[in-house]
């Protein structure tokens, strides 16, 4: 008996120890994954400064606010790619580039759901305006053309899609795997990159934005539809935000009648 009760005894305080060692295993697994994360968190923040030092750097001297030089600015958006309803009351114009962190940080965490609650039901027509920021981006422009070309063969979207997936490899030589990874025909499309067909229309849509004051990317302008492809400016949205800041704007505007909503912007 003396036997028994020592070797249960020894076997209570071996698993004990088990027990115990796995819960030092674990809580220690749980501290290496909580020092990463801190880790992955410090390096996405230096990014972002890093980023945002090259987009001070880069802004032009003299530039006006560009709250105050796109209200009530009247935009083109004749032939320019777009989803949703054409003739959705409110059209949402968004000045973006495909190697810009913030702009790929708005398409992953804002757009989808501005794309379930507006545009897929009808209340916002969806615009997209090239804007690469050269001079800190240097594979941005070629890649806005990648998706004019892809657009040739029907496949703007998912080539945009797919290019903010992929900001880490928009290098030219990348451009036409990727397109071939959405199905588009690969000699095509090359042939089209090579030729710069879409090159003015990318410089058209710059000029355009610097006009009116717009120099950062994602600069998103709601405005109301008009019916000769144009869009009257009520509010500028500037930077990645949060859903928020777009259903206040949003849902206020598509409230009020167009002249009032006209008459508020103006103020």
């Amino acid at each position: 008996m003396k036997r028994n009760g020592m070797a249960m005894f020894c076997g209570l305080v071996l698993s004990g120890l088990l027990v115990a060692a796995r819960g030092y295993s674990q809580s220690n697994d749980d501290l290496k994954k909580d020092i990463q994360a801190l880790k992955e968190g410090q390096q996405a923040i230096q990014k972002d400064l890093q980023e945002i030092k090259k987009l001070i750097a880069a802004r032009p001297a003299g530039g006006g606010a560009p709250t105050e030089q796109a209200m009530n600015a009247i935009i083109s958006v004749d032939g320019e790619p777009f989803r949703g309803d054409k003739n959705a009351k409110l059209t949402l114009v968004e000045f973006s580039e495909f190697q810009c962190p913030f702009c790929g940080r708005h398409v992953r965490d804002t757009y989808p759901q501005l794309e379930t609650d507006y545009i897929k039901t009808g209340k916002v027509k969806y615009v997209f305006r090239d804007l690469p920021l050269e001079s800190i981006h240097k594979n941005a422009f070629k890649a806005a053309e990648a998706a004019h070309c892809a657009g040739e063969q029907g496949k703007f979207w998912e080539m945009h899609d797919r290019l903010f997936a992929n900001q880490n490899s928009l290098e030219p030589a990348m451009l036409t795997s990727h397109a071939q990874a959405i199905g588009v025909d690969a000699k095509k499309f090359q042939a089209c990159l090579d030729s710069g067909k879409y090159a003015a229309d990318i410089r058209k849509d710059i000029a355009e934005a610097n006009k009116y004051g717009i120099t950062g990317t994602p600069t998103t302008v709601i405005g109301l539809t008009q019916t000769d492809g144009k869009i009257k400016v009520l509010k500028v949205i500037r930077g990645a935000q949060n859903i928020a800041a777009f259903k206040e704007a949003l849902d206020s505007l598509a409230n009020e009648k167009p002249a009032a909503a006209e008459k508020k912007a103006a103020r």
